[in-house]
This record gives structure tokens, sequence and C-alpha cells, in this order.
């Protein structure tokens, strides 16, 4: 071998001691470790006497006596994401608000049986950790998690390289909450002759966006186009975050006694999602005109011409949640949704219903639920 050979081969020798490593093959521990850094001041503040430890424990801890004073406390969980939304998100490099969506889809749908929620865990997936972004994500869900009342007592941040491009990521959490059993609402306690109230929403929130998108594609929007109608650019309108109901529906159900359910409105629209808490026999008459349609979504529908059936069936219109009571308490409730800055209204009034009508405006069940019905009438307001 010449000393030249020997030269290379020794070359490919150090090579191969120094090995491969793991940020190597895409993943960087210390860019994890300094998006915790980041966070951690956001998270601690979700932190009541309760939580015990702080961040870097294996497992968040909870103290949890205070359930020793319920008489029947049962355990509410939830889980979900955000869905293509988070397309914008990126799209647009802001990345502070995505959280709260997460939030709001997860905790929202823990009040619905009148459970508080109690802890959040949260775990982000991407294709590389990029600290200052997976902070802001973070400090999103912690500042939605301070407005919902529950302590983010966890999470996992995981970098995904090989399966992700770069810049992608995806959220997903899950919280539990407490109800004391003889609290409970839904479907059971639902009476004819109950007012259907409705609690504005925000926005599009988290639902629907594969559809709006691609309206907006049609359309040949870009996140920078003004739509006049909208007052703003369409990012900025899709961006909006997704109300957080939860503190108000959890003083909600302590403070009205004629409430007997809620229902969020999230995938599947307004309709099929009330429907999912009608018990058998009774239906819920909403009028549509009964308030003017948020101008988000007669633009949606008009760029696409999407059938208004289809529309209904996948957003929101306007509605976030939607509260199930006593004709005698219904006032009541709307002031103090209004008090706390939520806009409510009548919707519509529960009815009896024998199962004979059949219509595109009639929805029956939703999600597998074998239950009521709802009765769509009139035209909106646009």
């Amino acid at each position: 071998m010449s000393q030249d050979d020997a030269r290379g081969a020794g070359a490919a020798v150090d090579t191969a001691k120094a090995g491969i490593t793991y940020a190597d093959a895409g993943v960087d521990t210390e860019a994890g470790d300094k998006a915790v850094e980041l966070m951690k001041s956001a998270v601690a503040r979700t932190h009541g006497p309760e939580v015990l430890g702080g961040i870097g424990a294996f497992a968040g801890l909870f103290d949890a006596s205070a359930l020793k004073d319920y008489k029947r406390p049962l355990l509410a969980s939830s889980t979900d994401g955000v869905g293509t939304k988070i397309v914008i998100a990126r799209a647009m490099d802001i990345h502070d608000t995505i959280g709260q969506d997460l939030v709001a889809m997860v905790v929202d749908d823990i009040v619905v049986c009148g459970a508080k929620p109690l802890v959040m865990t949260d775990y982000i997936a991407t294709g590389k950790v990029i600290p200052e972004k997976i902070a802001d994500i973070v400090r999103g869900i912690a500042v939605g998690c301070e407005m919902a009342g529950v302590a983010l007592v966890g999470g996992e941040t995981a970098e995904h390289p090989g399966v992700m491009e770069a810049d992608d990521y995806d959220v997903a959490g899950a919280a539990i909450g407490v109800v004391e059993a003889d609290a409970l609402l839904g479907p059971d306690k639902v009476r004819e002759g109950d007012v259907v109230v409705a609690m504005a929403a925000s926005g599009l929130h988290s639902n629907g966006y594969s559809l709006v998108r691609r309206v907006a594609s049609h359309a040949g929007w870009s996140l920078d186009t003004r739509v006049a109608e909208l007052g703003r650019t369409v990012g900025e309108e899709l961006l909006v975050p997704t109300r957080i109901y939860s503190k108000l529906c959890v003083e909600l159900a302590a403070s009205v006694p004629g409430l007997h359910a809620f229902s969020h409105v999230t995938g599947g629209g307004l309709a099929a999602n009330v429907a999912r808490v009608m018990p058998v026999g009774l239906a819920a008459q909403v009028a549509r005109d009964s308030y003017d349609l948020p101008p988000v979504f007669s633009v949606v529908q008009a760029a696409g011409a999407v059938p208004w059936g289809n529309i209904e069936a996948t957003l929101n219109m306007g509605v976030g949640m939607v509260a199930l009571v006593a004709a005698s308490d219904a006032e009541a409730l709307m002031v103090a949704s209004r008090a706390a800055g939520v806009e409510a209204w009548a919707l519509g009034t529960v009815v009896a219903d024998d199962g004979s009508i059949a219509s595109p405006d009639v929805i029956r069940g939703a999600k597998g639920v074998h239950g009521g019905a709802v009765y769509l009438s009139g035209a909106y307001k646009a």
C-alpha cells in the first residue's frame, strides 16, 4: 500500500471512529432542551397549588384530594387536534395562536357534560425542532389553558426526520375533568319547551379548513388577499383563534338551575352536533333567520358556490356552543353569557318529534348517537 493510500485509509478510519450521531440522523436533542427552556415560564403560569413538581418529570402530578368532597365524582376525558388549520399557521409563520385552538377543541368537549376541566397535556410532532417555533406553540397552549382554567401538566415534542418535512408539525392534546354525578348534563335532562340558546363563535374555529382552503384556491385568493366583506385579509380571518367557552360553561352549569345540556359545535356543523344531545322523541327547532350570519360564512359559500346543505354540515355557521335550557332560565343564561363577552341569543325551541318528518332540513342523530332530531327552518340573514 502506498503512503497516499495509507493516509486515505487512515482518514476513513478516523471518520468511522467519529461515527453517526443522533443529530446526523436529524434529531437535535439540544434544540428540544432549548425549546423547553423558552416555554417554561408560560407553562408555569397555568399551575396552581394543586400541581406538584415542574417541567421535566416523567409524569405530571395533580393533587386530586379536593375530589374527596364529591359524593360520586365522574371523570371526563377528551382528546383532539386542530386539523388543517395548521397549514395556515405554517404559511403565515404565526404559531402562537394555534395552541389556543387546541385547548378549545379539547376542553370545550369536556364541559358539554358539565365537567370542570382540571389538567391537560399536549403532543407536538415536527420534522425539525426549531426551539422558538415550538416555544410559540406551547406558549399558545399555555395561554389557552389559563383562559380555560386548566393546568398544563405535561407534554411531548417529537422530532420525526424522514417522516415529516422540516417545516411540518402537528399538535394534539388531551384533558381530564370532573363532574358530580347528579350534576351531569346531557340528553336525559332535555325537555320539550326548552330554549335552544346559541353562543357566538369567534370565527371558523378549527373545523372545515380543507373545504375553506379549497375554496380560497378556487377563488384565486392568497393569504394576503384583502376581502372587503371580511374587513381583513384571508389569512387574518382564517387564523382567528377558536373561542374557549369552558370557564363560562362551568359557571353557567353552577348558576343556572334550568340548564340541561350543552353542545360544542365542531366537525359536522351546527345541526349534527345539537342532534347529539337530543333525546329520542324530541327535536330542536332551529331558526336560521334568528341571527345575522357572520360574513365569513357567506363569503366562503359564494366564492366556492358551496351548496348550503354542505356548508351547514361542515362549518359552525357562527355558533360555537349551544345550551339547552328551561324557558324560565333562558334569559338569565343569555345575560350571563353576554356579561362574559360572548353574545348569546334564542336559536329555537325543543318540540315533540314522532320521527315522521323527512327532509334535507332534518338531521337525526350523528356520530353514532341514536337520538332525537334537529329541524332547520328559514334562511340565513347575510
